[in-house]
């Protein structure tokens, strides 16, 4: 086969925002770190992502980690907010790899009952396009 025409530049790699994938990044370490306890019932939003107006250096990145119920939020914030910080600490780490800079991630989870069956809620925290 030919090739064929070019649908975007060479340094392109993805058409999603990056809000949207350090939200990926962040779900994939619940999912890493919580396995069976946490069913695929998890979605991340990223909230807010600002330079940081004391540290021009420094990007504030605010997400929320949404559940369907109560008990899973226990589970990822985990006993004294060990979980958690673990999440961040991994999710931070591939975040600043993909952004070349330093980063503060503040994560927030929120219970969400019956996210996946509410055409509202979907459009929300997975098929919105971030800011």
């Amino acid at each position: 086969m030919n090739e064929g025409p070019k649908y975007y530049p060479d340094d392109q790699i993805t058409d999603y925002p990056e809000p949207f994938i350090i939200g990926e990044m962040i779900r994939e370490k619940v999912l890493l770190l919580t396995r069976e306890e946490i069913p695929h019932s998890v979605a991340v939003v990223v909230e807010e992502m600002q330079v940081n107006p004391d540290n021009p250096n420094l990007l504030d990145i605010h997400a929320v980690i949404y559940v369907e119920k109560a008990s899973q939020k226990k589970i990822i914030i985990g006993r004294n907010g060990d979980m958690i910080k673990k999440i961040g600490s991994l999710a931070r780490q591939d975040i600043v790899m993909l952004l070349g800079q330093k980063i503060y991630l503040e994560l927030w989870v929120k219970v969400e009952k019956d996210w996946r069956n509410k055409e509202s809620q979907l459009k929300k925290m997975v098929y919105k396009i971030q800011v």
